[in-house]
């Protein structure tokens, strides 16, 4: 399996040294983000986001499916994400990584245990039919903090997304194509995303939104999933020197405005696109009934 040779030490040390002033290569502050920008494709749920020059694309999709036996009343949601060797030398193709497992675990507790998408809203017929909602994570290209990357992107997704209408007719359940009904938005409870703290020099110096070489030569990662409420849904220190409780309190204060900020940034790109899009859709209909 191909794999990434280590930085050199001299790096490491160069790096670890510039921490010990509050400095960044990038030059950025050590709660900064670097730039984000999100893109939608043609389709609903289509969403390109690049943090930096780590840039993927997650795609969101539905399906009619049965419910599970033991939750009759709700649908399903699941999300994939399948690391290859267009996003880094270090991955291969069809051969899943820790790396893999641990990004898909914290999505999987952020977005999804966190009930960010109501699946009580995706059955169609008790213990029958109900919507099956997948996200899809591509990673184009990987330059650290693929993380928080990622489940900006799902986020993002999710509530860009629009499900075909379905109506229950005589037992029977009928799926309306977007050109016959307007299709319906996902119903999003709160808006979680994840916030990653690199640690440095035992824990001493504490990054957000780490690059490669910072994460190559950090000691070891802090995770927060919170909403803008302020309301934590996960937090997990996966390695790395112990941290104080103050320092994850203040953490938690910086995730919590990290948060807020990203979501008002979100929000912005969501209503600008699906304005376009409505402007389109009536300049179509325009169009329609000027050929009649």
């Amino acid at each position: 399996m191909a794999r990434e040779a280590p930085p050199a030490l001299v790096e490491q040390e160069f790096i670890l040294n510039a921490l010990k002033e509050d400095i960044r290569l990038d030059g950025r502050g050590v709660d900064q983000f670097r730039p984000l920008n999100i893109t939608f494709g043609e389709e609903y749920g289509h969403v390109k986001l690049q943090l930096g020059k780590t840039s993927l694309v997650v795609r969101i999709s539905a399906e009619v499916t049965k419910p599970r036996d033991d939750r009759p009343f709700d649908g399903l949601f699941n999300i994939a994400m399948e690391l290859s060797a267009m996003g880094s030398p270090a991955w291969e193709n069809g051969r899943s990584t820790d790396y893999e497992t641990h990004v898909t675990h914290v999505l999987d507790r952020v977005v999804r245990h966190s009930n960010a998408l109501d699946t009580e809203s995706l059955c169609i017929l008790k213990g029958v039919s109900c919507w099956s909602i997948r996200a899809d994570v591509h990673v184009l290209d990987y330059d650290g903090n693929l993380t928080d990357a990622a489940c900006i992107a799902v986020m993002t997704g999710l509530q860009h997304f629009r499900r075909p209408d379905a109506v229950v007719r005589d037992g029977q359940v009928i799926v309306y194509g977007v050109e016959e009904r307007v299709p319906v938005a996902l119903n999003i409870t709160h808006k979680p995303l994840s916030v990653s703290f690199c640690t440095f020099n035992e824990g001493h110096n504490i990054l957000v939104d780490a690059t490669r070489k910072e994460e190559q030569a950090a000691e070891g990662e802090m995770v927060i999933g919170i909403n803008n409420g302020g309301e934590v849904c996960f937090v997990s220190k996966f390695s790395g020197a112990s941290l104080d409780p103050i320092s994850v309190v203040e953490k938690t204060d910086v995730a919590l405005l990290k948060v807020k900020e990203l979501n008002t940034q979100l929000d912005k790109v969501l209503q600008a696109d699906l304005a376009k899009r409505a402007k389109l859709g009536m300049a179509d209909e325009s169009r329609a009934a000027n050929d009649r």
